[in-house]
């Protein structure tokens, strides 16, 4: 692979895959292995991909899938959940990531929205992915995209106006 073009692929690719990535872990470092590791398989397979157009999905759906590997190596040796164990710490912050501090509390709120809706929601919100590229890197139909986004959606609301009027409300999703 020609090291330019490699380069133009992370420099295009790396900030979204990475909020992705931390939208997943939340834990800095893991969320830069996660990144680090869908670029370094890009680097290693990417020549097999024959539509150029498809990188982000690509990077995006390895990426996904390399965090799926992790927690099931991680849950075989832990015997508490892993919600457990992250809500415990708060997550690493930079320099660079308190410049833009205003997300912190959107995404500590996108940490509580159900597992099932938060990819979906990380991925059209952080990612800037489209339904269709949604539906490609999580391996569903696109209807269930739109509705996990809508449900994703509608819990994050909650919880974050719960957090602000700290009126909350129990709502059945």
């Amino acid at each position: 692979m020609q090291t330019d073009h490699f380069e133009q692929i992370v420099s295009e690719h790396y900030e979204s895959l990475y909020r992705f990535a931390f939208s997943l872990t939340r834990v800095e470092a893991d969320a830069l292995d996660l990144t680090q590791q869908a670029f370094y398989l890009w680097a290693t397979k990417g020549h097999q991909l024959r539509d150029r157009s498809k990188v982000k999905t690509w990077l995006f759906t390895t990426l996904h899938r390399a965090f799926l590997d992790a927690r099931r190596k991680q849950q075989r040796f832990f015997p508490s959940s892993l919600d457990e164990l992250v809500s415990q710490e708060p997550p690493v912050l930079t320099v660079e990531s308190t410049d833009n501090a205003d997300h912190v509390p959107v995404l500590q709120a996108l940490a509580q929205v159900d597992k099932s809706y938060q990819a979906a929601v990380a991925l059209f919100y952080l990612g800037d992915n489209s339904y269709l590229e949604i539906a490609g890197i999580l391996q569903v139909p696109i209807g269930t995209v739109k509705s996990r986004l809508a449900r994703g959606l509608a819990q994050l609301r909650q919880i974050l106006q719960c957090e602000r009027t700290e009126e909350c409300v129990e709502y059945v999703f």
